[in-house]
């Protein structure tokens, strides 16, 4: 009931703040999902000039599958990896590992790299962008109840107790 929701998490205005946060990380993921996602494996630009046979595969499964070219990323790691990001085709990348180039050959890339273009073109990675923030509007709805609940009382008083039997 959301008189339960709202008593349990600083009233219906605590719900209404917590709702409102929730949207502008939504905003905020949606806009910048893919800076967020290449800061945080600290991925370097790559361009054309910088490394010609990654671009080159790149550009060439870009054209394969119908997608304009993404920009191409390099993650120094010995961990073998690749990944897309973005939250639309035009505002795609696609990064690389260091340890995925070192394990690879250009056939193998070449096999690798379509299945992240895959997740460009399906917009799989704003899905999952949007699917985050909401799980994580979730959670910190479910920690301002706890936290209400323990410092402050699950329902307080008569009128909480009273909306219970409204259910």
């Amino acid at each position: 009931c959301w008189s339960l929701l709202a008593a349990s998490s600083g009233g219906q205005g605590g719900v209404v703040i917590a709702l409102i946060f929730a949207l502008i990380i939504n905003i905020g993921a949606y806009w910048f999902s893919d800076r967020i996602a290449l800061g945080m494996t600290k991925s370097q630009h790559i361009s054309e000039q910088d490394d010609p046979e990654l671009y080159s595969i790149v550009r060439e499964q870009a054209r394969l599958a119908g997608l304009p070219m993404p920009k191409v990323y390099e993650i120094h790691t010995d961990s073998p990896n690749a990944f897309a990001t973005g939250r639309s085709p035009k505002n795609a990348a696609v990064a690389v590992t260091t340890g995925i180039r070192r394990i690879l050959s250009r056939e193998e890339l070449s096999a690798v790299l379509p299945h992240e273009m895959a997740h460009v073109g399906n917009r799989d990675t704003l899905i999952m962008a949007v699917v985050a923030t909401i799980a994580g509007a979730i959670s910190m709805l479910a920690m301002i109840a706890q936290f209400s609940a323990i410092f402050g009382g699950l329902l307080g008083g008569r009128e909480g107790r009273d909306n219970i039997s409204a259910c």
